[in-house]
Parts: structure tokens; C-alpha cells; sequence
């Protein structure tokens, strides 16, 4: 047991990366909970989409570092699109899906201009194997804020996703509230994005939160089954991508999955 141990953690890109994890998944599965309460699936897989469109801009801007871009573009992606989805009376999924579809597209057409795609296309499945210490201690500062945020918002937040009228007759700043979380959710995905991937990052999203709901009876059992099946797919997905040689985003996304129908199987046979 101990050599199985010592095999893969003997390696710095391999601790660096289960450090990540550990801070990735709980935010993950935290945030994930919110994402599923208020069906903002799809707003979280746009965000996810945009980040081609932000590293776009960086390159056509000549910015040094894409990543700055990419995070400026999602912040301003996502309160664009909280604005537009509350005053338009088309589906909220439907207007989503239109920005989804048009920001990968315009990113993709600039990023393949003169066939050089391939030097971004990583970021489709993301390699966390590739974290430095750099980045893990900006995913910390992100994960403080927003146990910060989460702790004094929640309540607020929780009463928005059930009843937005009713939240505003109350003094809660509905827009605020909103935007500030949709803010958090676009910082998150996009400093994930380079480790996790663009295809999957939504998934690690919306898995434990949904498999958490099939079993959860109350707020704190959703909360804490969520955020350890997110914490153990992170988990075990890194340690059987180590030993498979497979992409860790991808195995974490599997196990996650496997978890999913599990659950769902189980809550179906307790009714």
C-alpha cells in the first residue's frame, strides 16, 4: 500500500496537482449546488465555451499573457448575459445557447486562422498535471473568497433561486446577488479551464451537485454529500489517470458519472 502511495506522490507535478485538486473540488461541488438549484447548467457550459473566444481577444489584442484576457472576457460574458436574460422574453437556455454558440464560434475562427488551433487545443480537455505552485496559490486567494462570499450570501442567494420576486420584496438586491455569484462562477471556470478543459469543466459543475440531490434530504446534506463526491472523483480520477495514462480531466468527469448513476439507482430504489 505504501508503495502504491509513494509511486505517484514521489513526483512534484503530482503533488502540485493533488493539491489543486483539493482545492478545485470543493469549490466545485460548493458552487455546483447553486448552479443545479437555479438550472443555470447551461450558463455555466456557456462560460465554459467563452474562454476560446477570451483567448481570442488576447491574441488579436497581443496581450502576453491570454489567461488575463480570457478572465476579463468571461467576467463581462457572464454579466451580459444576466442582463439580457432578465429582460428578454425569449427562454433564458435559448438566449445561453445563442451566446454560447456565437462566442466559440468567433473564437475558433480567429484562434484557426492560418492553421494555429493546435497550439490551443490542450485547453479541450486541460492537463492539471501542468499546475505550478504560482497558480495554486491563486486558486487558493479564489477559494477563500469565495467561502467569504458563500457564507454571507448564501441565504440571499438560496431565497433568489426559489422565489425572485419574493426575494426583492424582502431588500435583497436580486440583480447584485446575481451577478456577483455569476461573477464568481466565470473566475472559477476560467481559472480551472487550463487544467480541466473546456469540454468537460461543466460537467464537474453539474455531476456532484446532481448526484448529491438524489440522496440529500435537507440544505446540509446537498452541501456536504456534493462537495465529497465532488473531492473524491478529483481524487480518484487523478490517481487512476496517473496509473492509465489517460487525461485526468476526463477520468475525474468517468468516476464523477459513475457516482451520478449510482446514486440515482439508489435514490430510485429508497422511494
Amino acid at each position: 500500500m505504501m508503495d502504491f502511495f509513494t509511486e505517484w506522490w514521489s513526483y512534484g507535478f503530482m503533488r502540485n496537482a493533488f493539491v489543486a485538486v483539493l482545492i478545485i473540488t470543493p469549490l466545485f461541488g460548493l458552487l455546483g449546488t447553486m448552479i443545479v438549484n437555479k438550472k443555470m447548467a447551461f450558463f455555466s457550459d456557456a462560460l465554459g465555451h467563452s474562454a476560446l473566444t477570451g483567448i481570442a481577444i488576447g491574441v488579436v489584442l497581443g496581450v502576453a499573457d491570454t489567461s488575463l484576457s480570457m478572465v476579463i472576457f468571461a467576467i463581462a460574458f457572464a454579466l451580459l448575459l444576466n442582463k439580457i436574460s432578465s429582460k428578454s422574453t425569449a427562454s433564458t437556455d435559448t438566449i445561453i445557447s445563442v451566446f454560447s454558440s456565437c462566442s466559440i464560434a468567433i473564437g475558433l475562427a480567429i484562434l484557426s486562422k492560418g492553421g494555429n488551433f493546435s497550439k490551443y487545443s490542450s485547453l479541450l480537455v486541460g492537463d492539471i498535471l501542468s499546475i505550478t505552485f504560482r497558480e495554486i496559490v491563486y486558486l487558493i486567494l479564489i477559494f477563500a473568497a469565495t467561502l467569504v462570499f458563500w457564507f454571507v450570501a448564501f441565504n440571499k442567494l438560496n431565497a433568489v433561486s426559489l422565489h425572485r420576486t419574493l426575494a426583492k420584496s424582502r431588500g435583497i438586491h436580486v440583480k447584485l446577488i446575481e451577478n456577483i455569484f455569476a461573477v464568481f462562477i466565470a473566475l472559477i471556470v476560467m481559472l480551472s479551464i487550463k487544467w480541466v478543459g473546456i469540454l468537460i469543466i461543466n460537467a464537474l459543475l453539474i455531476l456532484p451537485a446532481a448526484s448529491s440531490r438524489n440522496l440529500a434530504e435537507n440544505m446540509r446534506e446537498y452541501h456536504f454529500f456534493s462537495i465529497l463526491f465532488s473531492v473524491f472523483s478529483g481524487i480518484i480520477g487523478l490517481i487512476i489517470s496517473y496509473f492509465t495514462n489517460v487525461a485526468t480531466g476526463p477520468m475525474i468527469v468517468i468516476v464523477a458519472s459513475v457516482i451520478y448513476f449510482a446514486t440515482y439507482f439508489y435514490g430510485k430504489r429508497s422511494v
